[in-house]
């Protein structure tokens, strides 16, 4: 039996997808990246914002149709099948087996009840969470670097957002099991760990009270094989002096962090829900700048919050100049049913959305590329992630670049390159968000 499997949205989702991937490889199903050669499709849904969702349902619509030709069961997992439990089945017939957020563990009897003909479904609460230390993850990311997830769920309750409603209160891994699955990436050549939860910050409070997020780290670092960890959804309220300090002395770790801050403007940021003022944000980017001169800061912004006025908006644009974010993204405000955001009667209007992004975006482009220009001249450490044939070029990422999200190094190289290999690069060239250099001699691999 072949299957496809399909993960939309967040790379903590890939993470799920991954597991069930390991679950049915070591059942002996055979995996197809062809929809037309599938026995059965699993799609691994998003709704987190109206695009998300509507890509999940476009999704499935499509997958749906190869019923008519090959297709055996088309199941539906994730945020999407979760959000709408009570509907899914009703509104989308073809689907054979719906499984929540936190019942994916169940995969196996999901393709094995579909393909037996009957309709399956799997709910667990969702504050549980699945218990998979032996399952050996399918990781879809290449061989070099991979995701781990330490935690689900998020306590922070912000107006905007239906996470904690799908994906439940704030869990920690055990870090046992986090060690082993990073020792076993290690051991298939993984180099690169990125760090992932709707928190990352407040990693292990929840079983012990207190912030374990740094002896992690340092545990990790311990691990041979991994020569990069990357901190990816920081809250800035949650990053402590301790994990600065690790950050700065623990060679391994990237000097780059990402803290979605949404917004800088204080009256808005209590609209939010967000525990942060402009004050506080500006102290906790002071200190990691300070602790780490050539730290890259990544955060996103909303645009167009309700209540937003000209003056806020100023004020944000005001804050980007200040602070010269090596890398940002910036959403327009998603007015999301079931959250308190919805129902506030000061909504703004779409175009007035897009506008305000915009011109964050051209203020950051300008950033970015002074950013780049700065660039020039210096050597950094690369890791190889492929070639491009028609231009002659290496493809590779730095420190300052997480996978997806950032931007690329391009390499000259005069020797042959792996995936994976770590170069040492000197830029010759800044475009904007990436950059040009050549190899220096003092390579690894």
């Amino acid at each position: 039996m072949k299957i496809l499997f399909i993960s939309l949205g967040c790379d903590k989702n890939l993470v799920d997808s991954e597991v069930m991937l390991g679950m049915l490889a070591e059942k002996g199903y055979t995996l197809t990246d062809d929809e037309t050669q599938a026995d059965v499709i699993v799609i691994n849904t998003c709704c987190f914002i109206h695009d998300a969702k509507e890509e999940s349902i476009e999704t499935i619509l499509e997958m749906a149709q190869y019923k008519e030709q090959n297709l055996k069961a088309l199941i539906v997992a994730g945020c999407l099948s979760e959000r709408y439990k009570d509907e899914i089945l009703k509104e989308i017939p073809e689907i054979d087996a719906v499984l929540g957020t936190t019942s994916y563990d169940s995969i196996v009897e999901a393709v094995e009840a579909a393909l037996a003909g009957k309709t399956y479904e799997h709910y667990e609460s969702i504050d549980y969470l699945p218990d998979h230390p032996e399952v050996k993850r399918v990781v879809t990311t290449g061989s070099h670097m991979a995701y781990l997830k330490i935690a689900e769920g998020c306590d922070k309750k912000c107006t905007y957002c239906i996470i904690p409603k799908i994906r439940g209160r704030f869990r920690s891994v055990p870090m046992d099991e986090l060690l082993q699955e990073a020792q076993r990436l290690a051991s298939d050549g993984v180099k690169e760990l990125v760090l992932v939860a709707q928190e990352v910050t407040l990693y292990g409070k929840d079983r012990t009270g207190k912030k374990e997020l740094p002896a992690l780290l340092r545990k990790l670092c311990r691990i041979e094989g991994i020569e990069w960890i990357r901190l990816l959804y920081c809250y800035p309220e949650e990053v402590t002096d301790e994990l600065i300090d690790v950050m700065k002395t623990e060679e391994k770790i990237c000097h780059y962090i990402d803290i979605p801050i949404q917004h800088s403007e204080n009256r808005i940021l209590q609209r939010m829900g967000r525990r942060t003022s402009r004050e506080d944000l500006l102290e906790v980017i002071g200190k990691l700048r300070q602790a780490m001169p050539d730290i890259a800061i990544r955060t996103t912004l909303i645009s167009g919050f309700p209540g937003e006025t000209e003056e806020d908006h100023q004020g944000l644009m005001e804050f980007v100049k200040e602070c010269r974010f090596e890398r940002l993204g910036v959403f327009t405000y998603s007015q999301e049913e079931d959250t308190v955001a919805a129902e506030f009667e000061d909504q703004v209007p779409e175009e007035m959305k897009e506008r305000r992004r915009d011109e964050i975006m051209t203020l950051q482009q300008q950033i970015s590329f002074e950013h780049t220009e700065e660039m020039v001249g210096k050597v950094i450490k690369v890791m190889i992630e492929g070639y491009l044939y028609e231009d002659d070029i290496y493809v590779g990422r730095s420190y300052m670049d997480a996978p997806k999200v950032d931007g690329c190094v391009f390499v000259n190289s005069p020797e042959e390159l792996m995936t994976g290999d770590f170069v040492y690069v000197k830029i010759t060239q800044g475009k904007e968000y990436d950059v040009i250099g050549d190899v220096t001699y003092e390579f690894t691999k």
